[in-house]
């Protein structure tokens, strides 16, 4: 009983989208500041050093660039840790998942430029509600803009 298989169109799912102009809400804030990720360790050993704000969920650590920093004084930018002690890599990735969509949403109105933003995970109990999780975020925010003003 094998049956032989039909030809298939190839499409994507995204043939609909036209991915090279960027939609208004986002070319509006990034035409003012732009986000970019740290990648390099001395960049999150710098933050660490800066102000922080803790969360049952999270850990918030703020740190202002110097100025002879080589990225943009205008330039916000955002990092995420989350390490082994959280779970396995299920746990893991989703958590970077969360951070990253929580991190996207309110930087662009809360994010202050020239400050790099790291976002270290928490172990909990159990996992909180991202408008929970958002609403400590932006808390958090408001408070590392008082401290490094």
């Amino acid at each position: 009983m094998t049956a032989s298989a039909a030809p298939v169109e190839a499409r994507s799912s995204l043939d609909h989208l036209d991915l090279k102009q960027p939609s208004p809400e986002s070319a509006s804030t990034e035409s003012n500041r732009s986000i970019e990720v740290i990648r390099k360790r001395a960049d999150f050993l710098a933050a660490n050093r800066g102000k922080r704000f803790v969360t049952p969920n999270f850990v918030l650590l703020a740190h202002r660039r110097r100025s002879d920093h080589p990225v943009s004084a205008a330039t916000i930018r955002r990092g995420i840790t989350v390490t082994k002690k959280i779970g396995n890599a299920v746990a893991r990735n989703r958590m970077k998942r969360r951070f990253r969509a929580l991190l996207a949403e309110t930087l662009p109105g809360d994010g202050m430029s020239g400050v790099d933003h790291v976002m270290i995970g928490r172990k909990a109990n159990k996992e909180a509600d991202f408008a929970a999780m958002k609403a400590e975020l932006e808390k958090g925010l408001k408070y590392l803009a008082k401290k490094l003003a």
